[in-house]
């Protein structure tokens, strides 16, 4: 079996490449535009044998999709290749929809082309796996509600309308032109190689660094947690075992506060890293968490998301291995063990620094 996997330098894209790698016998295609937050070194060396490819590309590029199709012609997509933090979809909505929907859209048309193409067996054995975002449902406030597959679409920033589009995208090229596809709405992802724009890499390194730890509002916005590792195994599941047409939602059964998943690393910290200038070791009375710090919400907030992953569960056995505790120790330990890594990132166009307000 042969995957093409866009967006795979990504932080779940590479999560994904590195599980088919390791755990499978399936070939990989990795194509990815190598942006800001697209990173090589997210697959280890010792990874890349004769099943991995990698094409850089961007999939608004229409020919480049068509040509990356006849030449490796794979016998899967997944599609992950996205732009994905909220707060610059507030300071640039822009990239968000470009490649979020023109780039689904390129991408779904030169899968198409390449599908009608095949002979029957072919055609039938392809899949489009979408994966997309909890966040398409909108807002759980004052409820005791989970998100189903059914739930109704609501977003309410750039970046969770522009996933909506691309959803609505891939149903409608099955619905009209038969396209096999799967689509999967996950809950917060955290992990190894995360970038350092989002919540937890955030903390980490800020707080490693003696930085504020920003926590938008009074941190009581609930978020369920996704060890990507545990992801990335539903998402093979689902391209290989999933129905055509349907939605899985893959959650990790783990609903946090973010000021409760602030503290928890700060608390890991201080056992994990003692030595640390910034710890209870230096004498700092309150150590990390003195450094929390409260700033203004940022627009729109979603109060909480929680996902219902029964259906995965019952229908593909998949259940998440991780729990909370367990995934943000090891999400804490990697950090604190691969400075490497992280440091060459932020060494680069990034930088620890708040995005998303507005004027």
């Amino acid at each position: 079996m042969k995957i093409l996997v866009t967006g795979g330098a990504g932080f779940i894209g590479s999560a994904v490449v590195r599980h088919i790698l390791a755990d499978s016998d399936a070939s990989v295609v990795n194509v990815d535009a190598l942006t800001y937050a697209g990173n090589l070194e997210s697959i280890p060396a010792d990874l890349q044998n004769n099943r991995y490819t990698f094409v850089q590309a961007d999939i608004c590029d229409g020919v480049a999709m068509a040509a990356l199709f006849a030449e490796h012609r794979p016998d899967a997509v997944m599609h992950l290749a996205a732009e994905s933090h909220v707060d610059r979809s507030i300071t640039g909505p822009g990239a968000f929809i470009q490649t979020n929907i023109v780039g689904t859209y390129t991408l779904l048309e030169a899968a198409r082309d390449y599908w009608s193409g095949l002979d029957a067996e072919g055609k039938a054995a392809f899949r489009f796996h979408h994966i997309s975002t909890d966040e398409v449902y909108g807002d759980l406030e004052g409820t005791d509600d989970l998100f189903l597959e059914t739930t109704p679409y609501a977003p309410s920033s750039p970046y969770s309308a522009s996933k909506a589009g691309s959803d609505h995208l891939v149903r409608a090229w099955h619905r009209t032109y038969g396209l096999p596809v799967l689509i999967t709405n996950c809950s917060n992802n955290y992990g190894p190689y995360h970038f350092p724009e989002k919540l937890i890499p955030h903390m980490i390194l800020n707080a490693l660094a003696g930085k504020a730890l920003p926590v938008y509002g009074d941190g009581s916005q609930i978020r369920d947690w996704l060890y990507v590792e545990d992801h990335a195994r539903a998402l093979f599941k689902v391209v290989c075992e999933g129905e055509v047409g349907e939605t899985y939602n893959i959650g990790g059964h783990n609903e946090k506060k973010n000021l409760d998943v602030v503290q928890s690393i700060c608390a890991l910290l201080e056992e994990l890293a003692p030595n640390n200038p910034n710890s209870l070791a230096s004498g700092k009375e309150g150590g990390f968490a003195s450094l929390i710090t409260f700033v203004t919400d940022r627009p729109g907030h979603d109060a909480r998301y929680a996902i219902d992953a029964g259906k995965i569960q019952r229908e593909l056995g998949w259940v998440p291995e991780e729990s909370f505790d367990s995934g943000i120790r090891k999400t804490v330990q990697w950090y604190l063990d691969n400075e490497a890594w992280w440091q060459r990132v932020l060494s680069g166009d990034y930088q620890l620094a708040r995005l998303g307000e507005t004027a």
